[in-house]
């Protein structure tokens, strides 16, 4: 790679060709250890782990938006000097890969049970190994500063350790139990569900009206039902206790249709008096609701479903059919018997299992539950004594808090074979019940009564220790001590409750400390018209198709600055090609520099000499720039500090410095010439640094051609830091009142359609002194890109009949275009303009006439807009007093 001390190499090619730079400098960033960490011992650390995609298949378009975040914040504190840390890892994802794998081997006509536990779970690493090297591959595409000398893995020795660590721990505390509970069932993977695995649709179904007769004949009571099929495990009729329609019938018994048992009628004020008849049918294992009224009343739980979701020998003559087939088995038996009075349409929320599609079953089993109220205790007082994590945006602390203070138990056990086995064993003669790090002594000889509990934990539960296990918690690891806590989580508000809140509180129960300091919460990308993309909508975006056609940093940079923390992000591919022409422009604007940068070394940048306006202008822009985007990307407002990379990259250096540059690198003057080459040398290359997290290819494919400071790669470069000594007030006024001046000409040979190629003639009235000693030391500026034939400065101008009028700050311009234009047309376009500025005029004087606003807004705001006015009304009586020239 080239070095400071030697002549950097020009020749940059004419066009820029994304893959093969993207596909050389990867390579060698990689070989080079530059994304390991460690190799600054005595910085700062920064610290990021990757929130780990599942090994169940390809990444998408919104896993582009998430990795693309953390790296552009790895590489900015990567060159603000921090030893920076980006733990890459993988999720082993339970019953999403499990799911996956039986697919495949129903594709065979097998299932995991013909291959029994072991040859199963050889299956399925093999599964494993083959997409974690996929992911690791779109990693790499996507330009991902990652360090794979840590990569982990949720199920590796390392964090399986650690699982059983924080069970037996748990469980020693008296947070961890076996249980029997209402929980979410997978009737077709027969298997537990966490919530997050549920995903509830709207369906259109009925609600259906029964009457249950009362046991002494003396009347009945009408309950409404979604789930009629349930009504066979209903153990009693609750109504509220102060309901007056019921009160006197508290106690007494109903007789349960078409099994005829009876069941009580109980007092309880879960129940609504409002809603529906005011009374509602108990069935204690099938409604997670209905078993707490059940567990208050001491009522039986009859389980009338087995785990594949057909009704069981409970269910009476219904025994062997599918729940589905049940209901319209017993609704018409109940209409037959009178018992159901109405039926009426109903769209509902019913949940759905995210893997399997099955309709989820509220389902009373046997399983092992974490006792979360003293785990959130813990950290809803972090929270809210000031100690807790920073939510970006702040509103989705409100949404945390909300899940964690009205939390459930949560159920980890999983009737899965892949995953982290639960580390408890039971004594087929005691009863005994062993949890340990390790197996009862014994357990492993042939015979022992000692059986291993056959279920695994719930992914989350790994998940929720990723920020510490990955660090080689439980051990005191240097990793550990130095790294930890991490500085921020990068992830989507989808799953701010399932696992952020999870991985808080575990955190601070093993750790004392929290996770991280920040939780940044980006939105989802959806397409182009706003909609959620799936595979029924064939809406989804590749992120590698994206790559191939557009080039890593085009994607990068539009995907990271078109995103405002927590909204949503709309994916359109014109604005990929919008970034990748953005692309081209940096390309083509560094080809001219290094054209006029030939033999320049870092060595020859002196900024210390005479400079130019336009160079002290471009120095003070930029400074500002660097300090504004090192703000904003502090703040997370990678929308903003695009806008203003984008601006300040395509509009300030580029279409106007370069242009302006020109006049001194083409002159005849060396000093000057030599002045310009050490600010554009110098800008250029600070530039760069700056769009380097966003476009790290294209960065360091041009950096790397530049006479820089001694380095090997941008990416180690210094990030630019704000310069008092650039600050340059006076030719910013300069350079804006120039600026101002050649639009207005070239906005008015537009509107005239007089070629930019053709020569004027320009006539320019200054306002005062000072202005016309900014337009007389320039003038050099004015005549080259006014394209002028003759050009006269005059305060005491009088302006000429016939011409083209622009009014700017501080100065008047005349182009005579006789010929080219008739008066009435330029009246015309004058009256235009002064409707403009008359709008401009009444929108500033009634916002200073509002008292509100005067009282409410800063001193100097006010005073800005005071002067804006005062500007519009000069510009306008200017105007007026041209048109009352013309007319006359």
């Amino acid at each position: 790679m080239s070095e400071s001390t030697k002549t950097p190499n020009v020749e940059l090619p004419t066009t820029y060709d994304p893959t093969s730079a993207e596909r050389k400098w990867y390579d060698h960033w990689l070989k080079s250890g530059y994304f390991q960490a460690g190799r600054r011992p005595d910085a700062p650390k920064y610290t990021i782990v990757i929130p780990p995609p599942n090994v169940t298949g390809m990444l998408h378009i919104g896993h582009a938006l998430d990795f693309t975040l953390q790296d552009i914040l790895i590489r900015f504190k990567r060159m603000q000097g921090f030893d920076a840390l980006w733990l890459p890892g993988t999720d082993h994802a339970g019953i999403a890969t499990q799911t996956k794998v039986e697919q495949k081997l129903r594709e065979e006509g097998k299932s995991r049970y013909d291959l029994g536990r072991e040859a199963f779970l050889e299956k399925v690493w093999e599964w494993k190994e083959l997409y974690a090297g996929t992911i690791r591959d779109q990693w790499s595409k996507m330009g991902l500063s990652l360090d794979y000398s840590r990569e982990r893995f949720t199920l590796d020795d390392g964090l399986s350790k650690a699982v059983r660590q924080v069970f037996v721990r748990l469980y020693d505390k008296g947070l961890i139990y076996r249980g029997k509970r209402i929980i979410n069932w997978d009737p077709a993977a027969r298997t537990a569900l966490s919530d997050i695995e549920v995903e509830h649709k709207e369906v259109n179904g009925h609600l259906y009206h029964l009457r249950y007769p009362l046991a002494d004949g003396s009347g009945s009571i009408t309950v409404a039902t979604t789930r009629p099929e349930t009504m066979l495990g209903d153990t009693a009729v609750a109504v509220h206790p102060e309901d007056e329609r019921y009160k006197h019938l508290i106690g007494k018994m109903i007789l349960l249709p078409i099994v005829n048992r009876e069941i009580p009628i109980v007092g309880d004020e879960y129940v609504d008096k409002e809603f529906g008849s005011g009374a509602v049918k108990i069935t204690p294992a099938h409604d997670p609701n209905d078993f707490e009224v059940g567990a208050r009343h001491d009522l039986p739980q009859i389980t009338v479903m087995d785990e594949g979701g057909k009704m069981n020998e409970f269910a009476g003559p219904y025994n062997g059919l599918d729940r589905a087939d049940c209901r319209k088995a017993i609704v018409k038996d109940l209409q037959e018997q009178g018992v159901c009075i109405n039926i009426e349409d109903h769209v509902h929320q019913v949940g759905h299992s995210e893997r399997s599609g099955a309709v989820v079953e509220p389902y009373l089993s046997t399983q092992w539950f974490v006792n979360m109220k003293p785990l959130a205790e813990q950290a809803i007082v972090s929270q809210k004594s000031g100690a807790g994590v920073n939510f970006v945006p702040d509103r989705f602390e409100k949404i945390y808090l909300h899940w964690i203070e009205n939390v459930r138990d949560w159920c980890i056990s999983r009737q899965l074979w892949w995953g982290h086995r639960i580390p408890a064993w039971y004594h087929e003669t005691t009863g005994e019940i062993y949890v340990g790090m390790e197996a009862p002594e014994g357990a492993e000889q042939p015979g022992s009564p000692w059986k291993q509990d056959n279920d695994v934990l719930d992914t989350w539960f790994s998940s929720a220790l990723w920020p510490f296990s990955t660090l080689g918690w439980p051990e005191d690891s240097e990793d550990f001590k130095r790294y930890y806590p991490t500085a921020v989580l990068v992830t989507g508000y989808d799953i701010i409750y399932f696992w952020v809140a999870r991985m808080i509180f575990t955190a601070l129960e093993f750790t004392d400390r929290i996770p991280f300091k920040d939780v940044l919460i980006h939105g989802l990308v959806r397409d182009a018209d706003g909609r959620k993309m799936s595979k029924s909508l064939g809406n989804g975006v590749d992120p590698l198709e994206v790559i191939e056609k557009y080039g890593a940093d085009a994607m990068r940079f539009m995907i990271s600055t078109g995103s405002t923390p927590g909204q949503d992000l709309r994916f359109r591919f014109e604005k990929v090609e919008q970034a990748r022409n953005f692309a081209n422009k940096i390309w083509n604007a560094s080809r001219f520099a290094l054209m006029n940068l030939e033999g320049f070394t870092h060595e020859q940048i002196d900024l210390s000499g005479e400079l130019s306006t336009a160079d002290r202008w471009i120095l003070h822009r930029f400074n500002e720039t660097a300090r504004d985007i090192t703000r904003l990307m502090e703040n997370y407002e990678f929308g903003e500090t695009g806008r203003l990379l984008y601006n300040f990259i395509w509009d300030d250096l580029c279409d106007w410095y370069i242009e302006f540059s020109k006049l001194t690198l083409y002159g005849d003057d060396p000093a000057a010439k030599r002045s310009t080459q050490s600010v554009l040398a110098y800008v250029l290359d600070r530039t760069l640094r700056l769009l380097h997290p966003f476009m790290p290819y294209l960065s360091e494919e041009i950096w790397q051609h530049l006479p820089h400071e001694p380095g090997e790669t941008i990416m180690l470069a210094a990030w630019p830091e704000y310069r008092a000594d650039f600050e340059a007030s006076g030719s910013v006024k300069e350079m804006e009142l120039l600026m101002e001046a050649i639009r207005a000409v070239r906005n008015i040979r537009a509107e005239v359609n007089v070629s930019p190629g053709k020569k004027i003639e320009l006539l320019l009235k200054p306002t005062g002194e000072a202005e016309e000693a900014i337009f007389s030391r320039n003038e050099i500026y004015i005549q080259r890109f006014c394209n002028t034939s003759a050009y006269t400065l005059d305060r005491a101008l009088t302006p000429p009949d016939k011409a083209m009028t622009a009014i700017v700050t501080g100065a008047e311009l005349y182009l005579p275009l006789a010929g080219l234009i008739d008066i009435a047309q330029e009246i015309a376009r004058l009256n235009k303009e002064l409707d403009g500025l008359n709008a401009e005029v009444e929108r500033v004087e009634k916002k200073l006439s509002n008292e509100g606003y005067i009282s409410k807004a800063p001193a100097h705001v006010v005073e800005q807009e005071r002067a804006k006015g005062q500007d519009y009304r000069d510009k306008r009586d200017k105007v007026l007093a041209r048109i009352a020239e013309l007319q006359g």
